[in-house]
């Protein structure tokens, strides 16, 4: 892979600025975005009263604890414009979720919010590798969904050239690829996956594509799938972070010279730990929850917004700002599995390591009985889909299985292509315990 390591004057200055420069920063935006929100949000106003705080009483950047946290169910609750700070003709983009588990999330942004989310994930790519007049192929999804639109205008801020492609019709993202000689791609990490098949149905070697770097994001993923994409591909694979409620893509990412970790872009997004359970702030270094405020928001602040996504938080390395570790699952994602609590990635750890299986994987869980179970159905790779081989990964898969959660499951090797593909998110989890 080529050595993509940025020279020091492509850098925003922020990115070099002394841990103490960029704490008063925090704290001058920081109580900015707390009267914004207390002086504009009716829902914020109210919690800040009763829970007896006042955007005054933040002095340092620890005074942040006192205040109340902002939950996903908030923006339910205000649906769909209750939370804006912002009179109705301020605003330039309207995003909201797909609303599949209750109604949709509603996320509004003033022009110089886009502008400022444009900076920071044209700041992601240059930290992944990529530089203005590169060719970036875009297979986010485009409309309400903060992917496609997001990674779409911090491509041109950066001052590249985008595909704007969305996601599915793989075949048609492959033969783009080829034809068009993009020098990165941004796509969700399972996605990826579908691509690499693509490619070899199509007969084309991917290490001889033009792809030197791809920025996956929208979904946890494991060093594993790195190794494996970055050995298919001969390119860096670099994890983005982001979410809607907060941004969009671009609120942290890892480092093409490091990949140790996701920088957070700090000046605007600042970050704590806390314990899911009893909501205490952690010290860095500790696993817990993630939650984040917004320093710069105008159209809809988020102050301590509980991401439930879990991670730690540690020092700096090829930036100033603190890395976020990888994400290692969401809270609300975690499986528990007669006691015991396990993430899908730990799944995909285990099939990634396992000889004999492709990298597709969906869990499935059930009732035996009065017993939760979990059957994991896997595919065996083309040069390993006779009866014996797939009876051996079977039995492969299930020890490690159990020798890591302590667990027993069942295993089914299928055919090749017999799991699901996603068109961009996967569904890893079919929970099907209370069907009958």
């Amino acid at each position: 892979m080529k050595d993509l390591s940025p020279a020091k004057a492509d850098l925003d200055p922020i990115e070099i600025a002394s841990t103490d420069e960029i704490a008063a920063l925090q704290l001058g935006r920081m109580k900015w975005s707390l009267r914004h929100a207390y002086d504009n949000v009716a829902m914020y106003r109210k919690r800040f009263d009763e829970a007896g705080v006042h955007p005054d009483d933040l002095r340092d950047l620890k005074d942040l604890a006192k205040f109340p946290f902002t939950h996903k169910d908030d923006l339910r609750n205000n649906y769909p414009f209750g939370l804006s700070a912002v009179p109705r003709e301020n605003l330039a983009r309207i995003h909201a979720s797909s609303g599949t588990t209750g109604k949709p999330t509603v996320v509004v942004y003033t022009k110089n919010d886009i502008e400022i989310w444009a900076d920071t994930l044209a700041r992601s790519l240059r930290a992944s590798g990529l530089r203005a007049g590169d060719m970036i192929h875009n297979a986010y999804g485009y409309g309400l969904f903060t992917g496609g639109l997001g990674a779409h205008y911090g491509i041109e801020k950066l001052g590249g050239t985008v595909v704007p492609m969305g996601g599915g019709q793989t075949e048609k993202q492959v033969g783009l690829i080829h034809d068009f000689q993009p020098t990165g791609i941004m796509v969700t990490p399972s996605y990826m996956l579908n691509i690499l098949e693509g490619f070899h149905k199509a007969g084309i070697d991917p290490r001889q594509s033009s792809l030197q770097v791809g920025v996956f994001g929208a979904e946890p993923w494991t060093n594993a799938m790195r190794k494996e994409v970055q050995e298919a591909f001969d390119m860096h694979a670099v994890d983005i972070y982001g979410l809607s409620e907060i941004m969009g893509p671009g609120v942290a990412n890892e480092c093409v010279e490091t990949k140790d970790g996701l920088h957070v872009w700090e000046d605007h997004y600042y970050p704590e730990i806390i314990d899911p359970v009893t909501g205490a702030v952690l010290e860095d270094g500790h696993e817990g929850e993630l939650v984040f405020t917004t320093l710069t928001k105008e159209g809809m602040p988020m102050i301590r917004y509980r991401t439930r996504d879990l991670t730690r938080l540690l020092p700096g390395t090829a930036r100033n700002m603190r890395r976020m570790e990888k994400i290692t699952g969401r809270s609300d994602d975690m499986i528990i599995l007669r006691g015991v609590n396990l993430f899908p990635t730990q799944i995909e750890e285990q099939v990634m390591a396992t000889g004999g299986l492709a990298p597709y994987f969906q869990i499935e869980l059930y009732k035996a009985g009065r017993m939760d179970a979990m059957r994991v159905y896997v595919e065996a790779t083309p040069g390993a889909r006779d009866e014996l081989s797939k009876t051996a990964a079977a039995r492969m898969l299930t020890k490690h299985i159990k020798d890591m959660v302590g667990v027993s499951s069942e295993v089914v090797v299928g055919e090749p292509g017999s799991v699901a593909r996603s068109q961009g998110k996967a569904v890893r989890v079919l929970d099907n315990r209370d069907k009958g």
